[in-house]
């Protein structure tokens, strides 16, 4: 077993939980410190690329939950790969970015902490081979994104982008939840690497399409997929490190990572193609579209980001082996790209307060290093060579021109989408750097080594991966497609193909892109007069739903939590008849029938109607210390039926506890105000009947039990074992103290806190009323 990948997880975990200290000690330093680690584990990971291109995989296993198949097994292939390095190695420049970003800011050992930990939980996504595992691990991102969208918690927009975030993705993922067990009972395994293999056991089955549509659910509301694609834009409340390392390069991947992971398994039937796809292409012009109405930098390229997780998925929803390379080739390349280029907008930023891109210009000169950054970003974006986003712009097309019978359709979405995003990328990687310099809120000047550092790095590194594709890109590019398809595949990456009509698709986009961009405010303002169309989008129904929920909840808050326990007794005793009443009164009449009654003494019969009796007359008197009375005539009839059955200890406790209960019910009836009744008689009878209807569910449920016991032996169990293993000879203590303890423990630990409660409450009331006794005059 590979000790490496849980070790990983581990290290990150706890250098989540000792960030906060480690940035008191070394403020300056702290974020290049705690990069060593991802960093490390970066080049670790690295270093097994040859191996697994060769075939080989790195596996763990650890039983957890094995009586529910739960086992915390990791798995790390050619697509876990590829998803780790942009993990670890982005990570570790938004670590460095961050601590120069947000440097001065009381809260920043706060936020190496959530960095950290989401990044060990977006880790243990991509390398979890048991679907249970993948999914703690996946509602953990969801858990840690919203600390992270929320991080300046003093404003409202973050708030309510990280509450959205939480509910649209948290959503999914419970749905998802239900797919992947689905899944799991199909297969009879959770291990994802097993169930790849069952293809065609998992298509036979009816559960198939649930199961498919469940996890698709997950998928598309993780990666931001049209209609769910609102919560990304909106996510842009949270600092930009967060931005450029969570919305651009890893979470909002997850979707996407999940679909390849499962294709084996769902790609090639027609829902697959026809929704996935569909879904896909849908999600890339939206998101193309509404990019060009943006002026806000960040908003520019959260919406340019939906575009490009939509052209990833639509390609893995097409299937084909090219499709799968072209979506493994673009998930690449747009982590280099816009991971860069949030990092840019960042910058810019923080040295000038301002976002907006219709006023910045002219900062080439005192931002040298980030317009150069920016550049080279912008340049990958727009699909100009050498950039390795010019290669994938090409194995696109090649993949939709491929596409029959669809062909024209996904051509024709491509191209009308990258034109979109050409001009874009001149907006936020070239227009806020030339022209002459334009007034800022703050007086531009050049950002941090911290600040310029990592997006040089990325942005140079999509342009050797352009120079060099076969050293850089295709590696990776070929063990990611070879895992997702399950079988070997040859990936050839080369700048020029010769005159094809890729190229010419090319061409045809950029002089659309560069139009666009030379006509952008024409366009723009064009937008900003279509913005009421909103209203009737996905997110304005996101609003309204949640505005009725919160109505809805209020409503049934106000009906059921009305401050009576008649009602609140009364509620829970008509649900539980009609829940459990309607799943077990068939069964419990034929149990009935079967019943063995056996012989009934006459002393039975008396104790039984004794206790009826004075159940009855309790309802009926008017005196409470009668009423105290008649409930321990209840409690004896209890008590004696116990010792009649042959349970003396039973019978004792039950004695001692009815004489404690009256004694104390004496003892404070006298503080009680005067008995009067609240209810009229109609109401009295409403409480007899639903009594009743309880008391009768309760005696058919005891008769099931007993008829047909769901442990036939478990008497002689504790009979048998009681002495042996636990070292008793009284049953009944044994169960409670030993085979019961924790249930004990339970029971007595809220006793105390009731206790607690309790004297907390009497205290606060003797304080409210103390009584101040004057000191006594003196005698003359």
């Amino acid at each position: 077993m590979d000790i490496v990948l849980p070790t990983a997880v581990l290290l990150l975990l706890i250098l989540s939980a000792l960030a906060p200290f480690i940035q008191q000690a070394q403020s300056q330093r702290a974020g290049w410190l705690m990069a060593i680690l991802p960093a490390g584990l970066f080049l670790t990971l690295l270093g097994r690329l040859p191996a697994i291109l060769a075939g080989q995989v790195f596996a763990y296993q650890l039983p957890w939950a094995e009586r529910l198949g739960v086992t915390f097994s990791l798995y790390l292939d050619g697509l876990g790969l590829l998803f780790s390095l942009l993990i670890l190695g982005i990570g570790t420049l938004v670590l460095i970015y961050g601590g120069g970003y947000l440097h001065g800011h009381h809260q920043l050992g706060r936020f190496y902490a959530f960095i950290l930990f989401f990044m060990a939980a977006m880790f243990g996504v991509v390398i979890s081979d048991n679907a249970l595992t993948l999914f703690v691990f996946w509602e953990l991102t969801s858990i840690s994104s919203f600390l992270l969208i929320g991080f300046d918690h003093e404003k409202e927009a973050s708030r309510y982008a990280a509450l959205q975030a939480l509910l649209v993705t948290g959503g999914g993922g419970l749905a998802m939840l239900a797919g992947l067990v689905l899944l799991g009972q199909i297969g009879g395994s959770y291990e994802i690497s097993q169930l790849n293999q069952l293809g065609d056991v998992l298509r036979n089955s009816p559960l198939f399409l649930p199961a498919f549509l469940l996890i698709l659910a997950g998928a598309l509301t993780k990666s931001a997929q049209y209609p769910f694609h609102f919560w990304l834009p909106g996510a842009m409340a949270a600092p930009t490190p967060v931005s450029a390392y969570l919305h651009s390069a890893t979470m909002v991947k997850a979707g996407v990572y999940l679909l390849a992971r499962l294709s084996p398994i769902f790609a090639g039937t027609a829902e697959w193609q026809m929704l996935v796809t569909g879904f896909g292409l849908a999600t890339f012009l939206a998101g193309a579209l509404l990019a060009i109405g943006q002026v806000d930098l960040k908003k520019l390229l959260a919406y340019t980001t939906v575009a490009s997780l939509g052209t990833m998925v639509m390609l893995l929803g097409w299937g084909s082996d090219l499709a799968v390379k072209a979506a493994m080739l673009y998930l690449l390349a747009h982590a280099l790209y816009k991971g860069a280029l949030f990092l840019v907008a960042g910058a810019v930023d923080h040295e000038t307060g301002s976002r907006d891109v219709s006023k910045l210009s002219g900062l080439r000169r005192s931002m040298p290093r980030t317009a150069l950054a920016g550049g080279l970003a912008a340049l990958s974006m727009a699909g100009l060579p050498p950039a390795l986003g010019f290669i994938a712009k090409e194995v696109l097309y090649e993949t939709t021109l491929a596409a029959q019978p669809l062909a024209g359709w996904l051509t024709a979405g491509a191209l009308i989408g990258n034109a979109i995003l050409v001009a874009v990328s001149g907006l936020v990687g070239l227009k806020p750097f030339i022209g002459k310099p334009g007034e800022t809120p703050r007086h531009a000047h050049a950002a941090p080594l911290s600040l310029d550092l990592p997006p040089l790095l990325l942005a140079s590194l999509g342009l050797l991966a352009g120079l060099l594709p076969m050293t850089l890109a295709a590696p990776l590019v070929q063990a990611s497609a070879q895992a997702a398809l399950l079988q070997p595949l040859k990936v050839k990456l080369a700048l020029w193909h010769g005159l094809n009509p890729m190229l010419a698709l090319s061409a045809l986009t950029l002089a659309l892109g560069a139009a666009l961009y030379a006509g952008w405010r024409p366009v723009w303002e064009l937008t900003a007069r279509l913005r009421w169309l909103g209203r009737f989008g996905p997110a304005h129904a996101y609003q309204v739903g949640l505005e009725n929920l919160r109505r809805f909840a209020s409503w049934l808050t106000y009906r059921l939590q009305n401050g009576y326990l008649r009602f609140y007794l009364m509620t829970i005793i008509l649900t539980t008849v009609a829940l459990a009443g309607l799943a077990y009164l068939r069964g419990a009449n034929e149990i009935i029938l079967r019943n063995d009654w056996g012989t009934i003494n006459f002393y039975e019969i008396v104790l039984g109607a004794l206790i009826i009796l004075a159940a009855l007359t309790i309802i009926r008197t008017r005196s409470r210390l009668a009423t105290i009375a008649i409930m321990g005539i209840v409690g004896y009839g209890l008590a004696l039926i116990y010792l009649l059955y042959g349970a003396p200890d039973l019978a004792m406790i039950q004695f001692a506890i009815e004489t404690l209960t009256v004694i104390l019910f004496v003892l404070v009836v006298y503080r009680l105000p005067k008995f009067t009744r609240l209810t009229s008689p109609p109401a009295r009878l409403a409480d007899f009947l639903v009594a009743m209807t309880g008391g009768l569910l309760m005696t058919i449920l005891t008769l099931i039990v007993t008829a047909r016991p769901v442990v036939p032996h478990i008497s002689e169990f504790f009979m048998q074992n009681a002495l042996r293993l636990a070292n008793g000879r009284n049953v009944v203590n044994v169960i409670l103290v030993d085979f019961r303890a924790f249930d004990t423990l339970g029971e007595i630990t809220v006793l105390a806190l009731a206790g607690i409660g309790v004297y907390a409450l009497i205290r606060l009331t003797i304080g409210r009323h103390e009584i101040i006794i004057p000191p006594a005059e003196e005698e003359d």
